[in-house]
C-alpha cells in the first residue's frame, strides 16, 4: 500500500509550468516520484507520458527522458525531454553545468552566516538510502557545492535560498544539516520530527538554462505549495 494514499496520481494542464515541441516542465508534488522503485506507486515520468499521449492523441505513447530528479518529499519543477535530440542536448547541459537551478528551504536553526558557500565531500548508503558528509575527501565520495542565502524570517523559521553547484543525491538536505540547518520535516537528516504528510520543506523553484533546440533563454518557476505553511512565505517572492 502506498505511503501516500491521499495524493493524486494525475497530471494535468495546471501542473504544466512551461512546453513546447522539445521539452515539458512539470509541477512535481510532494509525494510523486520521478521514476518507478520498489514501492510500486506510479511514477511522474509515466504520468507525463500518458498525459502527452492523451492531449496529442499518440496511440503508440508519447517518446520522454528523464534528465534529473527531486527526490519523493521535494516539491517544485522538473523538466523533461519529448525529443531524443533535446534530452542529448539537456543531459550535457546538466553535465557541463549550463542548468541554474534554486531551490526555497525552510528551517528553524538560523545558520551562522547570512550568506555563504559550502563544500563537503558525499557518500551515499544506497541500502539505507541515506548520504553522509565529509569535510574533507574519502574513498568513495563526490565533491558537492552549494551557495546559499537567508531570505527572511517569519513566525519562528528562515526561509533560505540554495543555488547547487554541484548535484549529488539529497545535497542540500544534508549540506543544511551539517550546518546544523535541518530542513524542516527532514527527520532523515537531523529534524527532530517528521511531517504527517510525508513531505519536507525543500522546493525547486525556479530552473533557468538556454533553449537547446531553440537557443533561446527559460526561465521556469514553481509556486509555492498551497498547504497552509508554505503559504506563508510568498512574500518573499522577488
Amino acid at each position: 500500500m502506498s505511503q501516500y494514499p491521499d495524493l493524486n496520481y494525475t497530471v494535468t494542464d495546471k501542473d504544466v509550468l512551461y512546453e513546447d515541441n522539445h521539452l515539458i516542465a512539470i509541477y512535481k508534488k510532494a509525494g510523486w516520484i520521478v521514476q518507478v522503485d520498489d514501492t510500486g506507486d506510479l511514477s511522474l515520468d509515466d504520468m507525463v507520458k500518458k498525459y502527452i499521449a492523451e492531449k496529442y492523441q499518440k496511440p503508440n505513447g508519447a517518446f520522454l527522458g528523464v534528465v534529473h530528479r527531486l527526490d519523493r518529499p521535494v516539491s517544485g519543477v522538473i523538466l523533461f525531454a519529448k525529443t531524443s535530440k533535446a534530452l542529448d542536448r539537456i543531459n550535457k547541459m546538466f553535465k557541463e553545468r549550463q542548468m541554474h537551478k534554486t531551490y526555497w528551504a525552510v528551517v528553524r536553526q538560523k545558520p551562522r552566516e547570512m550568506e555563504g558557500k559550502l563544500i563537503h565531500w558525499l557518500v551515499k548508503n544506497p541500502k539505507k538510502n541515506i548520504t553522509t558528509a565529509y569535510d574533507e575527501e574519502v574513498k568513495g565520495s563526490q565533491r558537492a557545492e552549494l551557495n546559499f542565502k537567508v531570505l527572511g524570517f517569519l513566525d519562528g523559521y528562515y526561509l533560505i535560498e540554495v543555488d547547487p553547484i554541484t548535484g549529488r543525491p539529497h545535497q542540500i538536505r544534508v549540506q543544511l544539516a551539517t550546518l546544523g540547518s535541518p530542513i524542516v520535516g527532514d527527520n532523515k537528516y537531523g529534524y527532530p520530527r517528521g511531517s504527517r504528510k510525508k513531505s519536507i520543506c525543500l522546493h525547486a523553484r525556479r530552473l533557468q538554462f538556454t533553449h537547446p533546440v531553440k537557443n533561446e533563454p527559460i526561465d521556469v518557476f514553481a509556486p509555492l505549495p498551497k498547504d497552509g505553511f508554505w503559504d506563508k512565505f510568498e512574500s518573499f517572492y522577488k
